[in-house]
């Protein structure tokens, strides 16, 4: 079935749910600095702080905008996740009173656990992986009639997590090129229908999804092995993420485990800055020399999430 996504995920649609979502969203800032900080030849770079947004991750803007978007039924919310939508998920149903359930699998970090636990969820951890537990959120919703709340394949999500190019519109003046991680699509698809310039994806060697649809023409089954397991490997591009993707994305980039861990650990060195692998995945691509930018070029690194503790870097 062909998915409607790309007339309904567009640039005047984001900018509505942006003004819709605000009241509940931090406008999280960007921060710029030169390449030069991290060893590299100088010229300016820019990190957008999505690891401050509400439950520690950028989740929290899709999971608002499909509770705004969406009727909620009495039984609440059902999601499955790695860790970051569950938290998300379980932050902005406490946030508007709707009961949620959240199915995470056994590889979620602690501290995504303790995130979701803390806001009130009903946590159920099962299976090995995010798959197993998506299996698990649907026996639940079949018998209960919660609403789903996808980890990343809705309109709704893609429409909040466009929001982030709209605040970088107004933070980063220049020509810029936006860089996110890629896991089922969610944070990219969004990017690329919101910001008005190029937008790359960067993924896992060991979790290959984007690149292994592009290669399809649609969304086929992949690897799920990678450091940053519990964020960005799902078993397949989402339905709905991927023709928004595979339109308007410039590029995606494939970057080994070490290099990630690397990004993360100059990320502390150089910045402070604690996220977990999959929020330092898109500036792996710089540092690893797999992404070179152009001489008036200005990259912007999503810091998507930083669901983890100092002592994991």
């Amino acid at each position: 079935m062909t998915s409607t996504a790309p007339e309904l995920v567009t640039g005047a649609e984001i900018a509505r749910v942006a003004r819709l979502i605000r009241p509940h969203v931090r406008e999280t800032p960007a921060l710029l600095a030169d390449r030069a900080d991290f060893g590299l030849a100088p010229g300016p770079v820019a990190f957008k702080l999505e690891f401050l947004q509400h439950a520690g991750s950028f989740k929290a803007r899709g999971a608002f905008a499909n509770l705004l978007l969406r009727e909620v039924p009495k039984a609440g919310i059902v999601a499955a996740s790695g860790g970051n939508h569950g938290a998300a998920a379980a932050y902005a149903a406490r946030a508007l009173g709707v009961p949620a359930h959240v199915f995470v699998p056994t590889v979620s970090s602690p501290a995504k656990i303790a995130r979701i636990r803390g806001y009130g969820a009903d946590l159920v951890v099962e299976g090995d992986n995010y798959n197993d537990a998506l299996a698990a959120s649907e026996r639940f919703r079949a018998t209960s009639g919660a609403l789903r709340l996808h980890a990343f394949d809705e309109i709704e999500t893609m429409l909040g997590t466009g929001t982030i190019a709209v605040e970088v519109a107004r933070q980063v003046p220049g020509r810029t090129t936006l860089l996110a991680a890629v896991g089922g699509g969610g944070l990219l698809g969004g990017l690329v229908a919101g910001h008005d310039g190029p937008v790359i994806g960067v993924e896992p060697t060991g979790a290959p999804t984007l690149r292994h649809a592009l290669d399809a023409g649609e969304p086929v089954d992949a690897p799920v092995g990678s450091v940053a397991l519990d964020s960005l490997a799902p078993l397949r591009i989402g339905v709905n993420t991927f023709p928004v993707i595979a339109a308007g994305v410039q590029d995606v980039l494939l970057v080994e485990d070490d290099a990630i861990r690397a990004a993360q650990r100059a990320l502390w060195e150089t910045l402070r800055v604690v996220v977990e692998p999959g929020g330092a995945t898109a500036f792996s691509a710089l540092l690893s020399g797999r992404y070179v930018p152009a001489p008036d070029e200005i990259p912007v690194f999503v810091l998507s999430g930083a669901n983890t503790t100092a002592v994991e870097i």
